[in-house]
């Protein structure tokens, strides 16, 4: 069977009949597929052993202690706020309780929130590293403020040692967003293990993907437990079926005698399981995590170098340079215009198009900008946010592949970027 389907894996794709430099490229392996087939004919596809085993694996290389795999990174983020604001958790978050958020975001990091019932007041960025600036985050606190959500963006962070201690003294929960920055460090220590819950994706364009999936992080037993149960339907075991030898079938079958102790709803609960499938992916390519983010980062000096070292070259781009204390885990390549180009940037972005070199923005912008934010009342005093601005105003993002970059593909980038000397 295995000889078949790696037959048909090995059909070519038709070539496109534009030569092109694509956000992403096929991110999966022969290898990766055939441990999703795998799962497909074992007929175990429900989440099972396949999600535990790669549960344990993901915890193991990134030194947590408690992790849970979901459907995607975005359910991860609503995981995590619903779990501290449940009510079996002491001094659990409340409705109208604020919580800082950094201006430049993805929606699925407010969502959470605004559905709970929480505040989110935006936070300004910091234009060196487009994380939430420390500084202004700290003018940002009053006596309402519960919480932070971070957002380590495209494989880089701010100071997360200097926002613990801000958070620790200020008695402020921290969920950190780690969906676009999974195998990178600060001072030798994974991003992602910094909060007091942390989220993961591993949607196609992210340094590890099953597709969709994702994974959701917490510090102690009491917030994993919670987890579990709001995971799937808030289903005492998260859809563990307890057998009679069990011994919390026989506790809650003298709690509730009137109930199946094998069909206990002990919490309120989402169904945001992932599959066997996702997981036999997942699990494959993260076992790769370290040569991907390598040739991520390669790819990344290439472009890089390739511009910079061109007679062409102008300082017409600005490229975000880590601290020395990050080991990044690159997302994708964030470019800023020189500011004289500001009013032609969609010009640009257009001929970046037509020449095939496909771009998009960096997360979404200033999400104060967004159309859901009026709709929700989000910024009610029309609070500008200048650096998040610029970034909006000058910013855009290319792909960086985990196979190493062609000499043609470069000179497409090349020659394709410097046609903006003609705007």
């Amino acid at each position: 069977m295995n000889k078949s389907l790696l037959n048909l894996f090995n059909n070519k794709k038709p070539k496109s009949k534009k030569f092109s430099y694509p956000l992403h490229e096929d991110a999966l392996s022969k290898e990766d597929l055939l441990e999703g087939a795998k799962v497909l004919i074992s007929r175990q596809l429900t989440m099972s052993k396949k999600t535990k085993d790669f549960e344990n694996y993901f915890k193991k290389k990134l030194g947590l202690n408690y992790c849970l795999m979901v459907n995607s990174g975005s359910s991860a983020n609503l995981l995590a706020v619903f779990a501290a604001g449940n009510p079996l958790k002491k001094n659990h978050l409340k409705r109208g309780d604020e919580v800082l958020v950094p201006v430049l975001c993805w929606s699925t990091s407010i969502w959470p929130l605004v559905q709970f019932g929480l505040k989110p007041v935006f936070v300004d960025i910091d234009i060196d590293t487009l994380n939430i600036d420390i500084e202004k985050l700290k003018k940002k606190i009053t006596k309402k403020t519960k919480a932070i959500m971070l957002i380590n963006v495209l494989g880089i962070c701010s100071d997360l040692f200097e926002i613990k201690k801000i958070a620790k003294k200020n008695k402020l929960i921290i969920f950190e967003d780690n969906c676009e920055s999974l195998g990178s460090k600060l001072k030798n220590k994974y991003l992602g293990t910094f909060g007091n819950y942390a989220s993961f994706s591993f949607y196609y364009s992210h340094q590890i993907t099953s597709g969709e999936g994702g994974m959701i992080t917490c510090d102690n037993d009491k917030d994993y437990q919670i987890l579990f149960s709001l995971r799937s339907h808030g289903w005492f075991g998260g859809n563990r079926f307890y057998s009679r030898k069990d011994k919390n079938y026989n506790i809650y079958a003298k709690k509730y005698p009137k109930l199946d102790p094998r069909y206990i709803f002990s919490n309120s609960g989402f169904n945001l399981r992932p599959t066997d499938i996702q997981a036999a992916i997942a699990h494959n390519q993260f076992k790769r995590l370290d040569k991907l983010k390598n040739m991520r980062d390669g790819n990344r000096s290439l472009i890089i170098d390739k511009i910079k070292n061109s007679k062409n070259w102008k300082n017409q781009f600005n490229f975000i340079i880590p601290n020395k204390d990050i080991d990044p885990s690159w997302m994708g390549l964030p470019i800023l215009l020189n500011e004289k180009f500001k009013n032609k940037k969609s010009i640009f972005i257009g001929i970046l198009d037509q020449n095939g070199v496909e771009t998009r923005p960096i997360i979404s912008g200033s999400f104060v900008n967004q159309p859901a934010v009026k709709l929700f009342s989000l910024n009610k005093n029309n609070e500008k946010f200048q650096v998040a601005q610029k970034v909006q105003d000058l910013g855009f993002l290319i792909g960086l592949h985990t196979n190493k970059i062609s000499k043609k593909k470069l000179q497409l980038i090349h020659d394709t970027f410097f046609k903006i000397d003609s705007l």
